[in-house]
């Protein structure tokens, strides 16, 4: 559906896109995930015609977008900024678009009808949208972008300014809404939970590069670079000596076979620490992991503690047992070696990154041991 291919971007001298190609499949979600400044706003307005590319092409369903006007380009985008017209109200602002389309009044109704009930908002239909909140303002703009049905769905950090409640809702219905449209969606967020929530296939940005492209399961369990698995919040260790495919971790022995020999570095995969107790002592072949308790915090359905081992970087564990130790107590933690990755090198590439979502590759079932949620 969307292929962009070699695509450059810069606000003068400031080169905000590089080199980047990536292809969305129809009917999929992709999410652009990374942090503040890596481009990824810049490569939706670019799609949607607001900002023109230095170099590199883009094409819709076969079409090329160059040189077409953002309004001939099917394509919907809804803002950081909201952008809401505030001289109309709730449903005027979501009928625009319905209506710059030529529908006819009861589709348009319809139309509006269904996106405001869909973001909760059904009860505000005929407020103006200067009395209301930034959060409702958002909502608005998320209805007004579905409302058109375009062919393509762009959502720039839709759920940003809304309450945890709403956004569990909306995170929950999103996928329903969007097989039910049958649109390809591009959403961009800074928010590893969302991303993997919402995403068919979740791309992986970095100073106006691709860092990787992934499902969400085979990125979480195989991050390619240390800033992907820093980013997504995993504990690497650096510099590990590897010999005969064994890494030498500060707790033991992991086996990383196929590895060549040299120093690497390795991700703890989600789940690769757990908390001992006596209904759960360490298994055979896990790693003793002595530490002590440097934070505990409730999460609801677990306990966070924050470990810090006798050697080795500090440790997030979930814990689910009804002792808990406290902030200072000593704990041992157990490591699985088996839940460890090697990582790519993570120095700046010499050229532009392509990766393709049009032939997703699937880990076997037996690549990964069966772990714990983290």
């Amino acid at each position: 559906m969307l292929r962009i291919t070699d695509l450059s971007v810069s606000y003068g001298d400031h080169v905000a896109v590089t080199g980047l190609s990536l292809d969305a499949p129809d009917g999929k979600v992709l999410c652009v995930l990374g942090p503040s400044g890596s481009g990824k706003s810049t490569v939706l307005r670019a799609v949607a015609g607001l900002e023109p590319p230095r170099a590199g092409t883009i094409e819709l369903d076969g079409t090329r977008l160059d040189g077409l006007r953002p309004d001939q380009r099917d394509v919907g985008l809804m803002f950081q900024e909201h952008a809401l017209f505030p001289h109309r109200s709730v449903d005027e602002n979501v009928a625009f678009g319905p209506r710059m389309r030529g529908l006819g009044r009861a589709t348009v109704r319809r139309r509006v009808e269904e996106a405001l009930a869909l973001v909760d908002m059904s009860a505000t239909a005929r407020r103006p949208v200067t009395e209301l909140s930034g959060g409702e303002r958002q909502r608005v703009a998320l209805a007004r972008s579905i409302a058109p049905r375009p062919k393509l769905l762009m959502l720039d950090e839709p759920l940003g300014s809304l309450d945890r409640t709403l956004q569990t809702r909306l995170l929950e219905d999103l996928p329903h809404v969007f097989r039910e449209l049958g649109t390809t969606v591009v959403y961009v967020t800074h928010d590893q939970h969302e991303a993997l929530a919402l995403a068919d296939r979740v791309a992986v940005m970095r100073d106006g590069r691709l860092e990787q492209v992934d499902e969400p399961a085979a990125l979480w369990r195989a991050p390619r670079t240390t800033f992907v698995a820093d980013f997504l919040g995993l504990t690497y260790l650096t510099a590990l000596p590897v010999r005969d495919g064994v890494a030498s971790g500060p707790w033991g022995p992991l086996p990383v076979p196929g590895t060549p020999d040299g120093e690497h570095d390795v991700v703890l995969l989600p789940g690769a620490v757990r908390a001992t107790d006596p209904q759960r002592p360490r298994r055979p072949g896990e790693l003793a992991v002595p530490a002590y308790v440097a934070d505990r915090r409730f999460a609801g359905d677990h306990v966070r503690l924050v470990a810090t081992p006798d050697a080795g970087p500090r440790l997030s564990v979930a814990v689910r047992s009804e002792v808990v130790p406290a902030p200072g107590d000593r704990c041992e933690l157990a490591l699985d070696p088996r839940a460890v990755r090697v990582l790519e090198d993570d120095g700046a590439a010499d050229g532009p990154l392509a990766l393709t979502l049009t032939s997703p590759s699937r880990p076997s079932s037996s690549e990964h041991p069966a772990q714990e949620p983290s």
